[in-house]
């Protein structure tokens, strides 16, 4: 166990060293190459449809699970150096931290400079939401949503799945989200990715009810509102449409008083506070002291399996 932990050590340092690597040995992006070239061949008629995305959900998920599996295992017999440092980017490309940082300081700093064309284009990167029309106070509630929701799946269920199933189980993971994120929706692929969604909403269903209980210690840590987070993320985890993205942010509104709207669709927490720039930093702090809580969570688990189970 002591290589799985230099993995998740090795795997969260590159992270946040060096970010995202190039999109040609990037395997998200060939992930998406795959869905997108399957996704031609999809029938027209509903059911055939339900079917085949079915069907493509599988074959990808076992195609990049299994490949990652016997690609690690081989190198683990034949070299353990090369077995955590494979290891450990391969599942470093399963979550993006630094990335997610990244994009809410970027549309913070449009708005410090007083330029919300920029800060809509910039959040745009964040959020699938039409920006065009959005103002100040909308465009940072938008971006404390993403920021918050996005804790889960960029973070907290791939390093889940790589506790219990190692770098496979993350990878496959990775994929089941990918596929939520490109076609998992309604309108012109409803029925082409109603397995994955559903699935994703499954897979998701854990990690991001951990996800609101460790953003409410983590408002503690981070000297927010602790009792608002908890008492906003029990009222209104379930306004949203997903069954599992109003966990967080719920308990994010909470935390730091504002009321967090996507027009038309849900209103969370109460408008104790407005929206400024100064809260997507709130929200990255916030974000930061939930990722140190999990991989802390993360490593006394696979410290506890290596002593009763070495």
């Amino acid at each position: 166990m002591i290589a799985e932990i230099l993995i998740l050590l090795l795997a969260v340092l590159i992270d946040q060293l060096l970010g995202e690597p190039p999109s040609i040995v990037h395997p998200v992006v060939w992930i998406g190459k795959v869905i997108e070239a399957l996704m031609k061949a999809s029938p027209r008629h509903e059911l055939a449809r339900l079917a085949y995305g079915a069907l493509i959900v599988t074959m990808v998920v076992a195609a990049f699970g299994l490949g990652t599996f016997f690609l690690l295992d081989l190198l683990k017999g034949w070299n353990v150096v090369a077995y955590v440092v494979v290891g450990a980017f391969l599942f470093k490309t399963t979550f993006a931290v630094r990335e997610l940082r990244q994009a809410a300081i970027r549309v913070f700093s449009s708005l410090v400079g007083g330029n919300l064309e920029v800060a809509r284009a910039q959040l745009r990167h964040l959020v699938s939401r039409n920006t065009a029309r959005l103002d100040e106070p909308l465009i940072v509630a938008a971006t404390v949503e993403s920021v918050a929701e996005n804790v889960t799946d960029s973070f907290l269920a791939p390093l889940l799945f790589f506790s219990v199933l190692g770098v496979p189980g993350a990878m496959a993971y990775r994929v089941v989200n990918t596929f939520d994120a490109m076609i998992g929706y309604r309108g012109e692929y409803e029925y082409l990715g109603k397995f994955a969604a559903r699935l994703d909403d499954v897979l998701n269903f854990v990690p991001a009810r951990l996800g609101g209980v460790l953003t409410v210690v983590a408002t503690a840590l981070a000297r927010a509102d602790t009792p608002g987070a908890w008492r906003v993320m029990l009222r209104d985890h379930s306004l949203t449409e997903s069954p599992n993205a109003g966990w967080t942010m719920s308990a994010m509104s909470g935390a730091l008083g504002v009321q967090l709207e996507k027009v038309g669709h849900y209103r969370l927490g109460d408008p104790v506070a407005e929206l400024t720039p100064l809260k997507i930093l709130r929200t990255v702090d916030i974000m930061y002291v939930v990722v140190i809580l999990a991989l802390s969570l993360a490593l006394l688990l696979e410290v506890l399996i290596d002593v009763h189970f070495p």
